[in-house]
């Protein structure tokens, strides 16, 4: 089985690596990335990188999705599968699916549901569209967690923001409190407080929600901006995911 990977970021570069060690043939590319993980092939772009995939996974980011899947499709070989697991508005993908459609590609829209660090490969996702059943039968990785959620283009999208909303809501509550905290230098206090209401695990999460918020505040403030868009466009209330939204632009400003 080849499998490409587009995009070499934290995610894409954990995939190829997994997937290389569990014996199939990567073939990854990334016109920013340097460097390659050990037993994957170079390409030197995104269709040449293709070509031959059985099964395309594209994990650029959102705002070189379409770009990255517009370079791929036409250089895609009959039958391949396009696996965009980029996170993105729901029309974004459903737009994308559009375009794979008129180039004769299959396509499916994949959420990644946590931190990929943890898990690599073998991380949960959810799957739909059309062709999920055959995504999930051809992913080489068969320890992965999948759930279908539907043969709708968007559907995985959606509920990946929908759980945004919360996860990335409580890392911006945590962070609040316990900025608030260090003003009275109750830091520590506050800390176990808010470890000890989140269960057993609670101090490893409390310092999963500050350090990731912190690292990936860039890529979370954007889609916390897709996910206030979502909630607006289905009517419903927004005012904690844009108090998430000043926060995250907070980190990323620097003050």
């Amino acid at each position: 089985m080849s499998v490409a990977v587009l995009g070499l970021g934290e995610a894409g570069s954990r995939y190829a690596h997994d997937l290389s060690a569990a014996g199939v043939t990567v073939t990854a590319f990334d016109p920013v990335v340097s460097g390659i993980p050990d037993g994957v092939a170079e390409a030197p772009s995104a269709a040449r990188a293709v070509e031959r995939a059985d099964l395309v996974l594209s994990m650029v980011g959102g705002d070189a999705a379409a770009q990255a899947a517009n370079a791929a499709f036409p250089a895609m070989k009959e039958g391949a599968l396009f696996a965009d697991m980029n996170t993105m508005a729901p029309q974004a993908k459903t737009d994308l699916a559009a375009v794979a459609a008129s180039a004769g590609v299959q396509f499916v829209d994949v959420a990644i549901m946590a931190p990929v660090p943890r898990a690599g490969a073998a991380t949960r996702l959810l799957v739909a569209g059309s062709p999920a059943q055959q995504f999930a039968e051809l992913f080489p990785i068969r320890q992965a967690p999948i759930q279908i959620v539907g043969t709708s283009v968007g559907a995985a999208a959606e509920l990946k923001l929908l759980r945004s909303v919360f996860m990335k809501g409580l890392a911006a509550l945590v962070i609040e409190s316990v900025t608030a905290s260090e003003q009275s230098g109750s830091r520590e206090w506050m800390i176990a407080e808010i470890a000890n209401e989140l269960g057993d695990s609670g101090e490893q999460l409390v310092e999963r929600l500050i350090d990731g918020t912190t690292k990936h505040a860039i890529r979370r403030e954007h889609e916390m901006e897709d996910a206030e868009k979502h909630l607006d466009g289905v009517r419903s209330p927004s005012w904690m995911t844009r108090g998430t939204i000043q926060w995250l632009h907070h980190i990323v400003s620097g003050h």
